[in-house]
């Protein structure tokens, strides 16, 4: 058979499905009994492969152990050369009956190219070896889907948290041993997870996510490259973030290896290949979200999950598609009619539509909740975690207030009191019309403040009930305007606050973030100008009957 006729080498193979073996792993089985005593000591094996031909070049996909007597070597230098050229990992030779020893020259050759030899003793048979080389893989391909499954229950568990976004990133990192970040296409860092990589690997990573979010046809779905040692990879997200949400926050090397001049060079490249983008079970490369028809948000910016690490461990790719499809759902926007109603309420809004004219286009007509929220841990909520507390209580209405002390706003069209979240301190306002819906907002920060105070995971505002109720709502509302109209709005706010939590001085202060001496001067001042002894039972009564008009 001329070479001509034999298979094309040119054709890609596809890689192995389990990890490589390092050569050192093989090796190190004391019972096969094999001595390298040429090349390089690092080598990763994909295949085992046994041939003697005197040029096995046409039928090697690359990363094989090759396993020979050496029937028909006749010249070692050009046989390793060509070995070499398809991309090959090592080379086991066995001795006898064919040859009593290595040939030297195959040994000096060996060398000269950087192509792992092997010595394999007359008692070892080239099929042992092969089943150890197996034996390894499965080893390490159990190692990898353990390791996989780990991360993935890992990353779910983080998702269901008050604070996906930056718990998601957090168990990356932890997991990949390196730095996890959520970048926008101008490269501005939403949220970071893991110890900070170098400069010169900062900034190539930002320039990957760049190239990941471009918004334009053939843009990528992932990228990778390499700085300073360090590996990186970026994958674009299918979510984005508008430019409104960030407001307040503070010569690209192309992923694809450069084309390769000779048959054995791009074999080459299929094993690298190979080892670097192992998966455990066919994956599919992680695309982007297809996207929906223009929405009138033309600010939005395309996010990138972008990852620096200093290796890379098999089921790496794994663990990373895996964050990026989980990801993807925590930061889409909600699409579809109900974004565009939305929208329109927006428009009409700004152009002169009433509250009353607008809110049939984000649903029912009532009533409605307005709920206030802090994270207990004192942290400020961005856009991304504000929706997704906003998701939790099952609505797209959601403020998340760009303010250093601002709660977090979300409009409920539930009548139902929501639930306690975890990681979150909540006041709610009692459901109301579309009208009234300034006042619930006043209210849901009253109950806020009193479940800050009272370090209640949610505190709901009451209703009048009883007595109360029973007095016709404008002659109360008139009484209480006539009595309390010696106090000016902060100091009728304190009064209520104070009665509201039974007249604790540290409570008030609590809810009011002001120091204990301040809220005492208040209620001093309160007394005085009301006329009225603060410490009668009956007073504070007719006080708090009369706030509660407000």
């Amino acid at each position: 058979m001329d070479e001509s006729s034999m298979p094309s080498p040119s054709v890609t193979a596809p890689g192995p499905p389990t990890p490589p073996v390092p050569l050192a792993a093989l090796l190190a089985r004391e019972e096969l009994g094999l001595r390298r005593i040429a090349g390089p000591a690092d080598a990763d094996l994909l295949w085992v492969h046994t041939s003697e031909m005197a040029d096995p070049y046409p039928y090697l996909l690359g990363g094989e152990l090759l396993l020979s007597a050496g029937v028909l070597l006749t010249d070692p230098d050009r046989y390793v050369a060509r070995l070499v050229e398809a991309g090959a990992a090592a080379l086991g030779f066995g001795v006898r009956p064919v040859h009593e020893s290595v040939p030297e020259a195959l040994v000096e050759a060996c060398d000269r190219h950087g192509l792992p030899l092997l010595e394999v003793p007359p008692e070892t048979p080239f099929t042992t070896i092969a089943r150890a080389v197996w034996r390894l893989m499965a080893e390490a391909r159990h190692r990898e889907l353990r390791r996989v499954t780990r991360a993935q229950q890992a990353l779910a568990t983080a998702a269901a948290r008050p604070d996906p976004v930056p718990a998601v990133l957090h168990q990356l990192a932890a997991h990949l041993d390196g730095r996890a970040v959520l970048l926008t296409a101008t490269g501005e860092e939403l949220h970071t997870a893991g110890r900070h990589p170098s400069p010169e690997a900062a900034a190539a990573l930002a320039r990957l996510a760049g190239l990941v979010t471009r918004d334009r046809p053939g843009a990528p779905a992932s990228a990778t490259d390499t700085a300073g040692g360090t590996q990186l990879s970026a994958y674009a997200l299918g979510g984005e973030v508008s430019s409104a949400s960030s407001r307040d926050r503070s010569d690209l090397r192309t992923p694809t290896r450069a084309d390769r001049p000779t048959q054995g060079q791009a074999r080459d490249e299929r094993r690298t290949h190979a080892r670097d983008e192992r998966v455990t079970a066919p994956q599919p490369e992680p695309q982007p979200q297809p996207q929906p028809q223009p929405q009138p948000q033309p600010q939005g910016e395309r996010l990138a999950l972008a990852l620096a690490t200093c290796r890379r461990e098999p089921g790496d790719h794994t663990v990373a598609g895996i964050a990026v499809v989980l990801l993807s759902l925590l930061t889409a926007p909600h699409r579809g009619t109900a974004a565009a109603d939305r929208s329109a309420a927006l428009v009409r809004l700004l152009l002169g539509a009433s509250p009353a004219e607008v809110a049939p286009l984000l649903g029912p007509e009532g009533p409605w909740t307005v709920v206030h929220a802090r994270r207990t841990d004192g942290t400020r909520a961005d856009a991304l975690t504000a929706g997704a507390l906003g998701a939790s209580l099952g609505s797209t209405l959601v403020d998340a207030g760009y303010g250093e002390g601002d709660a977090v706003r979300v409009l409920l069209q539930e009548p139902h009191a929501p639930a306690p979240q975890p990681g979150w301190t909540l006041g709610a306002a009692t459901p109301t019309p579309l009208p009234a819906l300034p006042t619930a907002d006043l209210r849901a920060a009253r109950a806020l403040a009193h479940a800050e105070a009272t370090r209640t995971p949610l505190a709901t505002e009451t209703p009048s009930t009883g007595l109360a109720a029973l007095v016709p709502p404008d002659r109360a509302a008139a009484h209480a305007r006539a009595l309390l109209a010696p106090l000016t709005p902060p100091l009728a706010g304190t009064l209520r606050c104070w009665l509201s939590l039974h007249g604790s001085w540290d409570r008030t202060a609590v809810a009011l973030a002001v120091h204990r001496n301040t809220v005492r001067q208040r209620i001093g001042r309160c007394a005085e100008l009301l006329g009225m002894d603060l410490n009668d039972m009956d007073v504070r009564t007719e006080l708090w009957f009369a706030l509660r008009q407000e």
